[in-house]
């Protein structure tokens, strides 16, 4: 829905739906479609969530509306999964009746992209309620954690205690596990139940259900 003080800015159809800043490192794209491809699977009956993957979000509160913010992942809720049926090509918050994303994530790479202060700053400005800053090979360089929890609180980010972190707001905690890549063992991001448990991949379900079934048959 578009009201009278967005009446004069583009649609969605007129923006640009890339910076066209390539990523850094393949984990700008791994980390957020695991967490995208998990909510898939927890909130497959849900359609008023959206997880958007390095996609621009155009809002009214920067120096322009026609330049975005592109976090590397972000989630918004109280939107349609898919509007009319379709893909979006960025997320314009003056065509989502005015929601901004409920979480925003950084996956911070080699060379420094603002995490720590210019986009910070910028969440904060849109109302972002948490940021998540995901820093495996970069934080003693930058003199921060592997990961942290930023909670909006009085209009700036204060630094959140706790892994998994629960998020009342959204639902969900976030936290830190491994992740089997093929023959590789690596660490990625999760979400999490209100009591601490990870939700599992589909694929790690389907390997319980496995070991369990044969477990049955062997009795």
């Amino acid at each position: 829905m578009v009201t009278d003080r967005w009446l004069h800015l583009p649609s969605s159809a007129e923006l640009p739906c890339s910076d066209d800043t390539p990523v850094d490192n393949e984990d700008q794209n791994l980390i957020p479609n695991i967490l995208l491809f998990l909510l898939k699977f927890i909130w497959a009956e849900r359609n008023d969530w959206f997880f958007g993957v390095d996609m621009g979000i155009y809002h009214t509160t920067g120096v322009s509306p026609l330049v975005p913010v592109v976090p590397d992942g972000f989630l918004s809720l109280g939107v349609e999964r898919h509007k009319a049926g379709e893909s979006r090509k960025s997320y314009v918050v003056w065509e989502e009746a005015g929601v901004v994303p409920m979480l925003a994530l950084e996956v911070v790479s080699l060379t420094p992209g603002g995490e720590y202060d210019a986009k910070m700053a910028t969440y904060a400005r849109l109302g972002v309620l948490y940021y998540v800053i995901y820093n495996p090979q970069y934080w003693r360089r930058d003199q921060h954690q592997p990961f942290e929890v930023y909670k909006l609180q009085d209009g700036a980010y204060q630094l959140q205690i706790g892994e998994p972190y629960w998020m009342p707001e959204v639902g969900l905690g976030i936290g830190r596990s491994p992740y089997q890549d093929g023959t590789v063992v690596r660490e990625a991001l999760y979400w999490y139940s209100e009591q601490g448990r990870r939700y599992l991949t589909p694929e790690e379900q389907l390997e319980r259900y496995r070991q369990r079934f044969g477990e049955l048959l062997d009795e």
